[in-house]
């Protein structure tokens, strides 16, 4: 019959793995039932999270935009405050591959209140560079640039499921463990992290006292933290090294960032899903 389609009958793995997906799903959510999270000791767990160097380092995240400084935290801190507060599950699913793009799903889901988030979003196989667009044909970086451009909506799912002063409290925490956690003189530091931007963005050290506003001699501990902020917007992807401390080639027009156009077409094919694993996991129900 013209103008209609018959669907594609589903595959008996298909059906066993559908199944298999809801009875998980089922099992976890009676589990986060029958064991409900405790509140201060999950509050504990993450103030103790907070404490460690390693993660205050990268808890936060600050670039430049509309002559406004944006700063908030980052997935990492995000992963942490899911993994330790417990019954709550999340991650970053491909649900297809198709036409030079795929169509990704980020979650995060509350199992105890049932409380839900999910961003679903079109992530063009192209990586936008200073000589145009380049199409992307291997899957390593296909793989690396959807768990990219993921991890900015698995951050938002989060932080949109743990309540906000929780997430105030763990930011608080994470910049005193940076301010107290030092032993090493200021001097010495402002000179570990001039050579690291040098090294892996090829900032040199006048263009951070112009971003600080002052001689780096003069830095201080809290200016250290805000250029912790900035190298961990840098590693994410979040800006680029022109757009913040203003290097020559920032003014210039660039070709069109597909990644940045605001796509609301929404699909739920039930094919070629996959799971994209950013380090941080799926949480374990507790």
């Amino acid at each position: 019959m013209e103008g209609f389609e018959m669907q594609a009958p589903r595959s008996v793995t298909m059906e066993m793995m559908a199944g298999r997906q809801t009875q998980e799903v089922q099992g976890q959510i009676i589990m986060a039932k029958k064991f409900p999270r405790d509140y201060v000791a999950s509050c504990r767990r993450i103030m103790q999270a907070c404490q460690r160097k390693g993660l205050a380092e990268k808890a936060m995240y600050e670039y430049p935009r509309g002559g406004q400084k944006v700063v908030g935290a980052s997935i990492r801190l995000a992963e942490a405050l899911a993994q330790n507060w417990g019954n709550m599950s999340f991650g970053i699913v491909e649900l297809e591959q198709r036409a030079g793009e795929s169509q990704v799903m980020a979650y995060a889901w509350d199992l105890e209140t049932n409380t839900r988030q999910e961003k679903i979003f079109s992530v063009p196989h192209i990586r936008s560079t200073k000589k145009g667009n380049q199409v992307l044909t291997d899957p390593r970086d296909i793989y690396e640039m959807v768990a990219n451009q993921g991890a900015r909506r698995l951050r938002a799912c989060i932080l949109g499921i743990i309540p906000g002063d929780v997430v105030e409290d763990a930011i608080a925490q994470c910049s005193k463990t940076l301010l107290d956690g030092e032993t090493k003189p200021v001097i010495d530091l402002v000179k570990d992290m001039a050579s690291i931007f040098e090294r892996e963005f090829s900032v040199p050290i006048k263009a951070i006292e112009k971003y600080i506003g002052c001689k780096s001699s003069a830095f201080t501990m809290n200016d250290l933290v805000r250029l912790k902020r900035v190298y961990t917007s840098l590693k994410d992807g979040m800006a680029r090294p022109e757009e913040i401390f203003g290097l020559p080639g920032a003014g210039k027009e660039e070709p069109e960032d597909p990644f940045e156009r605001k796509n609301k077409k929404k699909e739920n094919p039930e094919d070629g899903q996959q799971e994209i694993d950013l380090g941080g996991g799926k949480d374990e129900v507790k």
